[in-house]
């Protein structure tokens, strides 16, 4: 991770050294354009300091910052001088609200300007002119190309930043915490969408993108109220869903399933002999391994299974589409990939420790054999572990006698 910050500090330093040399001096209109950003995004952050502060202290690994409404019109108009100015301002504003690590901070600075940088030429090779001329029959061009390189702004940002969180910068390197979620990516779709309309508005109608700090600071105040919805329904030890979270989405599914007449299957895992983890090794190993396996149950299940804690060292997973013998393949499946993790973490010490031999105790209920509501199988299915343990846990147990076991 040391390593891979550093090369990207010494190439992003590079890259940005040949921006400015090859960049031509700003005239009067790229002031004025760089007054009229500034000013708008200095409001924006002052307005939503508290709102960001919050938002980012509940953040443990992707952050999507909406200041990039105004990063990205700088980027597609300015010289690349003023667009770094205007980063350098936005960033030192910013630095007194996060309170980042520095080589953190310097990191995800460097980032954002290298990603200007790459909006700054694609801009200036497809759609400068084109914008110049805009009218109602190149609007529509106009509009997809900025779009695009909306899009190169963006996924440039997400690759790098993502690198560095998958190789340590996160605890727990999911896919989620790595590329983040999808309300994560829908923002920051949404924050592009407003930098190409406030760079439209700059060229054009330059008083009206006073319009976009209302919105910049209702933005920022959704982005809140939606973290904090999301935050009700996720465990924040796996990030995965929590008992509320699940159930509601589980009994969306199981409706589905009912009026469609599908097959369901509802899987409840318990993690045998947990608390020799915590007694041998310390909490946070036991927090380490119901992270690894929650991030396991992601991995290898489908995107419209349903994932949740269930508590303690419980998870559910819900199994649209699946009959039982399809249930018992995906149940087996789990309980070796559980058998098979190598968990490093700490010990009580803090001194390195792995963690190997893990099982797991699934019990299995079935739609319509074992109940037609979400408690129904729950209990079912919470009776089939009890029977999988009296067995002699890591084994998969059905809950009705009739069908497979073992």
């Amino acid at each position: 991770m040391v390593a891979f910050l550093l090369a990207w500090d010494a190439i992003a330093v590079a890259l940005l050294t040949f921006g400015v040399v090859a960049s031509p001096s700003p005239d009067l209109v790229d002031w004025g354009r760089f007054a009229i950003l500034a000013g708008c995004a200095t409001v924006h952050i002052q307005l939503t300091r508290r709102q960001e502060e919050r938002r980012r202290n509940r953040v443990t690994a992707v952050h999507i910052d909406l200041t990039g409404i105004w990063v990205f019109p700088a980027a597609l108009l300015l010289p690349i001088p003023l667009t770094l100015l205007l980063i350098a301002l936005l960033r030192v504003q910013r630095w007194f609200n996060s309170r980042r690590p520095p080589h953190k901070f310097v990191f995800t600075s460097f980032t954002h300007a290298v990603s200007a940088l790459l909006a700054h030429h694609l801009y200036q090779t497809f759609a400068s002119a084109e914008l110049a001329r805009l009218s109602p029959a190149n609007s529509l061009q106009v509009f997809g190309i900025l779009m695009l390189v909306g899009f190169s702004y963006a996924a440039l940002q997400a690759i790098v930043i993502g690198g560095l969180l998958a190789l340590g910068g996160t605890s727990a390197p999911t896919l989620r915490n790595v590329l983040g979620t999808k309300d994560d990516n829908l923002l920051e779709l949404s924050t592009i969408s407003l930098g190409t309309i406030a760079t439209i508005l700059l060229v054009n109608i330059p008083p009206a993108i006073v319009i976009l700090v209302l919105i910049t600071v209702l933005g920022n105040r959704l982005a809140e109220i939606n973290q904090l919805q999301s935050e009700a329904r996720t465990d924040p030890k796996t990030g995965i869903f929590n008992v509320r979270g699940w159930s509601e989405s589980a009994e969306r599914a199981l409706a589905r399933a009912a009026r469609g007449g599908e097959t369901l299957a509802l899987l409840m895992i318990d993690l045998d002999h947990f608390k020799w983890i915590n007694d041998t090794y310390g909490h946070p190993a036991g927090d380490d391994v119901l992270r690894t396996v929650a991030q396991t149950l992601d991995e290898i299940t489908r995107p419209k299974d349903i994932i949740g804690r269930f508590g303690g060292e419980e998870f559910l997973i819900l199994l649209p589409d699946v009959d039982s013998t399809a249930a018992k393949v995906t149940a087996e499946r789990i309980r070796t990939a559980i058998a098979d993790q190598r968990i490093v973490t700490t010990d009580k010490r803090g001194g390195s420790a792995l963690i190997t031999g893990r099982t797991a105790s699934i019990g299995v209920a079935l739609l319509g054999a074992n109940g037609t509501t979400l408690e129904q199988l729950l209990q079912a299915a919470d009776a089939a572990v009890y029977t999988a343990k009296e067995g002699g846990r890591n084994q998969v147990r059905f809950a009705d006698a009739n069908l497979p076991s073992e």
